[in-house]
């Protein structure tokens, strides 16, 4: 570790996960830990698993709705990991090219495919036998981004145990391309990654739509303690975005990014699993930019100790929110 990511974690000066997920994820991401969709997939989650669609699981068009079964087998899960991912790649370049990432939310195709994908990889994050064959079966272009995707699934497992809490604050993220043009901003700033950037926002809160504190007293889309953003946010506002972003950039450039984002990332959050969430998001997302839109389009989970819990997007639970 270097000196200056040493001292930061000695001083107590790193930022710890929000409470109650990714991703979401990525998932994330998984989208990943504390902001993205983690968890122990329960059954009523990924619909009947016969591989029979219930009523009312494919929308018109062929895109699977929120109900669609998952395969059980490492065949049919190869296959539709390959056909959700090979679809939502050429949804999000429509979106790109026809839409307008920069004003409101994915577009249907996007939001639903990516929910699929997403419910795959919630099956597969929980049964690593499952997992490694499924993947071996995957094409090059599909298998190297599942890799990164499973390892956030599994490090995020590890690091966040099922909460027992019902009532969350959670809210809409920005547009997809004002987020990018936000890290991008940073990027040139301070010399950090826009990629890795983005996969801190998302393993934190997802994106932002995770609004709750931590249990630490953590803020805002990057979770910065207090004292932390005292020393680095540059007098900004600790819950806005634009804010927050730089923010972060400022402390990873402080702590020994670009040239040492592990050492940066450590000082951040001082665990091995958090450190690699975060650069295996990041890596899919230097790999291929529609990786980004993807793990943008992931919905919160958060888990229970029933199993995970959906909390927004199409097919989310009814729970409370405070």
């Amino acid at each position: 570790m270097s000196p200056r990511a040493r001292s930061a974690v000695l001083a107590g000066a790193a930022v710890l996960l929000a409470v109650a997920t990714v991703i979401l994820a990525v998932a994330l991401a998984d989208l990943g830990g504390s902001g993205g969709p983690t968890g122990t997939a329960a059954e009523p989650e990924v619909g009947g698993m016969g591989g029979e669609p219930s009523d009312g699981s494919a929308e018109a068009g062929g895109v699977p709705g929120p109900g669609a079964a998952i395969p059980r087998s490492p065949s049919g899960l190869a296959a539709a990991l390959t056909d959700a991912t090979t679809d939502l790649r050429a949804a999000i370049e429509r979106w790109r090219e026809d839409g307008d990432p920069a004003r409101g939310g994915p577009p249907p195709d996007v939001t639903l495919l990516g929910l699929y994908q997403q419910r795959i990889y919630l099956v597969l994050g929980t049964r690593p036998r499952l997992a490694r064959s499924t993947v071996a079966r995957l094409r090059a272009g599909v298998r190297a981004e599942a890799r990164d995707v499973l390892v956030v699934r599994r490090a995020l497992g590890r690091l966040n145990p099922p909460t027992r809490r019902v009532r969350f604050r959670i809210g809409r993220a920005l547009p997809a391309d004002v987020l990018r043009r936000l890290y991008q901003r940073a990027e040139r700033r301070f010399g950090v990654d826009w990629r890795l950037l983005a996969a801190v926002n998302l393993v934190e809160t997802g994106f932002n739509r995770i609004r709750s504190n931590s249990s630490a007293g953590a803020q805002g889309p990057m979770q910065f303690i207090p004292s932390t953003w005292a020393a680095y946010g540059m007098g900004g506002d600790i819950r806005d975005p634009a804010d927050a972003i730089l923010g972060a950039a400022n402390y990873l450039r402080a702590s020994g990014a670009p040239g040492d984002e592990r050492d940066a990332l450590f000082a951040y959050n001082p665990s091995t699993d958090y450190v690699n969430s975060v650069r295996a998001h990041a890596r899919s997302m230097r790999r291929d930019v529609r990786t980004y839109y993807g793990l943008y389009s992931w919905q919160i989970f958060v888990r229970t100790p029933s199993g995970s819990r959906q909390l927004t997007g199409p097919g989310r639970d009814r729970v409370p929110r405070g």
